[in-house]
């Protein structure tokens, strides 16, 4: 979805610090023959370098979720929409795929905030964990919007929400910046991806860190 691509590139060139001109045709630019086809994300950062923002939100259980909470810990931050059923369930499903393939000593927690207020009663969420098979490391981060639209704003992820009645139903389309970044155990941005990304470069990225972290 060409609005989805948009976004991302918009938190491309924030995060590097570039004109939105520039930043999109460098996201167009094909890889070449010797650029390496997994373990490079979209950015990346040195050990130190970046404080990731801080959030406290809460799960579908109503227990508080933070990212200070998780300290000591890999973390993977995402921004997923409930109700999604074409691209979040594909990055969910490489996420799953990526920490599966690490021992379970190693694999991050999966901090996955919700971008759709709508989407975020526990029915909902409990129907995404069993039909997108989340395992024990993923946990939903929701709360009230203005919570959540204070995370997104400090993440750089824009989310645009359209409603839309007909026949009497109101439906609510959600396009947003479809990301993940990876967290070390001190708390700072290691890298950042923007989807499409694979299991492969994830798993690599987060090996990495553990190796530069401990």
């Amino acid at each position: 979805m060409r609005t989805r691509w948009i976004l991302g590139v918009v938190l491309l060139a924030g995060v590097l610090g570039i004109s939105v001109g520039v930043a999109v045709a460098q996201f167009r630019r094909a890889p070449s023959a010797t650029e390496p086809t997994i373990g490079a994300p979209d950015v990346a950062w040195g050990a130190g370098a970046r404080v990731a923002p801080a959030f406290a939100l809460h799960e579908q259980d109503g227990q508080p979720i933070s990212l200070a909470s998780q300290r000591g810990r890999t973390v993977i931050v995402t921004f997923i929409d409930p109700l999604c059923r074409n691209y979040c369930p594909l990055e969910a499903n490489v996420l799953n795929l990526a920490i599966a393939k690490l021992p379970a000593a190693e694999r991050p927690v999966i901090i996955a905030v919700s971008v759709n207020q709508w989407g975020n009663t526990r029915a909902d969420l409990a129907e995404d964990r069993q039909r997108w098979r989340l395992g024990p490391e993923w946990h939903w981060a929701i709360g009230n919007p203005s919570g959540l639209a204070s995370v997104w704003h400090k993440y750089g992820i824009a989310v645009l929400a359209t409603t839309k009645t007909a026949a009497g139903v109101t439906v609510h389309d959600i396009s947003h910046t479809e990301a993940a970044y990876v967290i070390d155990a001190s708390g700072h941005q290691r890298a950042l991806f923007l989807w499409p990304f694979s299991a492969a470069e994830v798993e690599q990225t987060i090996r990495s860190v553990g190796q530069t972290t401990s």
